[in-house]
């Protein structure tokens, strides 16, 4: 679902009463955060997603990494999930859910954690996904108010998987891109993590769903800051730049019930734009603020969703070295691409690329 349609539903509920909610729907964060008492707090998150890779198991593994990547970027460390599963009743289909379970409780297993339960319905087209609980102290928490003025921003997977995945269902993506970004989307977020607590960064937030710029407009928000990235510092995975400069007519894509328009992009190699892409950039491009003639893939590749992306972290400048030595130490890549700032005037935009 978009970013403002989301933002106008939870507008209209009641925001929870309980003291002991420290983080709920009002901060667009990563996850719930529950107090337990002085020290200890609980972290709760749910994802789940229909397929995006063909093989059954790596679709599992992926949909618990990406679900487990937002007790981490808030600070917590999981205690155990739940698994969510929409399957077709179909006996040629059905037993590929074993494959997925077994995907996911392998990465769970990897994280530390056991997949303790959870709940299946039928459905026509498959979904997949965890509940996870996590932990965190509650003098640690990292979210969407957390970062400072002067923050480093940190960015620790290339983006890009939205584009690259829409081309693997299209059968267009080339080996080089498929390995690399089913590489990071079955990584653990854990690693970047761990080295941010070391180094006690302001905060962090996890790239998703509203693709890089819309994560960090809503860290921007939350905090009352703006950014300045740098466009030539984002890595991007390989081949997605050629996959959009393929593309001549975006519309297509919006219009798939027009006889043909699956053929055409398939016969002539055109990648349709993600959904998710449009509706991110129908939300932020207010907010951002773009060099002149910077080219529409470029913004494409900005606001594209992401499934199981990085970090990105916020860290004052006296907690950058330690922060590249924690990093460098756990063998986490990471980019650093700009700088946060405080807001000069309301009318300033959120966001500037440059």
């Amino acid at each position: 679902m978009g970013q403002g349609v989301l933002a106008r539903i939870l507008a209209a509920l009641p925001q929870p009463s309980d003291p002991r909610v420290m983080v709920g729907t009002s901060l667009a964060d990563d996850g719930g955060i529950f107090r337990l008492d002085a020290d200890r707090a609980l972290v709760a998150t749910l994802d789940f997603f229909t397929p995006i890779v063909d093989d059954p198991y790596t679709y599992g593994a992926i949909a618990a990494a990406n679900s487990l990547s937002d007790v981490y970027a808030m600070g917590g460390e999981p205690l155990y999930a739940l698994a969510i599963a929409a399957f077709p009743d179909n006996p040629k289909v059905l037993p590929m859910l074993a494959d997925v379970m077994a995907g996911a409780v392998d990465k769970a297993k990897e994280a530390g954690i056991c997949i303790i339960g959870g709940h299946t319905i039928k459905d026509k087209e498959p979904k997949f996904g965890l509940s996870v609980t996590g932990s965190v102290p509650p003098d640690r928490i990292w979210d969407n108010r957390g970062a400072g003025a002067g923050d480093h921003i940190v960015l620790t997977k290339p983006i890009g998987t939205g584009v690259a995945t829409t081309a693997i269902k299209w059968k267009i993506a080339s080996k080089e891109t498929e390995n690399a970004v089913i590489e990071s989307m079955s990584r653990l977020n854990a690693g970047a993590a761990r080295a941010g607590r070391e180094a006690r960064i302001h905060t962090a937030t996890d790239v998703t769903g509203y693709g890089l710029t819309g994560h960090l407009i809503e860290v921007l928000e939350g905090s009352g800051l703006c950014a300045e990235i740098r466009h030539s510092e984002i890595p991007v995975f390989p081949g997605v730049r050629e996959l959009l400069r393929r593309r001549i007519r975006p519309a297509l894509a919006d219009l798939p019930h027009i006889p043909g328009a699956q053929w055409v992009h398939r016969r002539f190699g055109i990648p349709p734009v993600p959904g998710g892409t449009r509706d991110n950039l129908s939300f932020q491009r207010a907010k951002v603020r773009f060099p002149p003639l910077f080219p529409e893939e470029e913004v494409c590749i900005l606001a594209d969703p992401q499934t199981s992306g990085g970090l990105l972290l916020f860290v004052p400048e006296d907690r950058a070295d330690p922060l590249r030595k924690a990093l460098a130490d756990a063998g986490e890549k990471a980019w650093w691409i700009g700088r946060t700032h405080p807001m000069a005037a309301p009318s300033q935009p959120r966001l500037t690329v440059v």
